[in-house]
């Protein structure tokens, strides 16, 4: 099931974005994504152009959590890794710290090995990142956002004639 939105801080987002890049160029895979439980895109690195990225967001997201209940059907907690194999590319799909979902598309240029070694030790860069970011939002709980403030009568003043 997918957990509510989070908050993302430019440091943590230049952080992250600069992650992905540096697996995507290690694993030497095509293109790489990070994606949240909703199926938001939370960044992307490698040949992004021609992929509709919303799209495969979504579905990721949906992939994941058909594959959880999967998982439950079977006993298991959760299966953390899903690959799926095709004549030309491949996808490695990975939770991170159960709060986002990694995917890597990579083809025969690289193999599943080298994508699943390197996935393993970012993971745990991202899922430090997400981590302070929770803390953040639960320290900061107690504060209005600035969506908060906003009133409906606010946004019918900024739309009226």
């Amino acid at each position: 099931m997918a957990g509510p939105q989070m908050i993302m801080f430019d440091q943590e987002f230049k952080q992250i974005s600069a992650i992905i890049e540096r697996l995507n160029h290690e694993a030497n895979a095509k293109v790489c994504y990070l994606v949240d439980k909703n199926g938001q895109l939370i960044a992307s690195a490698g040949e992004t152009a021609g992929i509709d990225s919303t799209s495969l967001a979504s579905l990721t997201a949906g992939n994941i959590a058909a594959t959880s209940g999967l998982a439950k059907l079977l006993g298991e907690n959760e299966f953390s890794i899903v690959f799926h194999e095709g004549q030309r590319d491949n996808i490695h799909i990975s939770l991170v710290g159960q709060r986002v979902i990694l995917v890597v598309i990579f083809d025969s240029r690289t193999s599943l090995g080298l994508v699943r070694l390197k996935v393993r030790k970012i993971s745990n860069e991202l899922a430090d990142i997400f981590n302070s970011l929770a803390q953040k939002a639960q320290s900061s709980g107690s504060q209005k956002t600035p969506f908060e403030e906003i009133t409906d009568q606010d946004i019918d003043k900024l739309f009226s004639d």
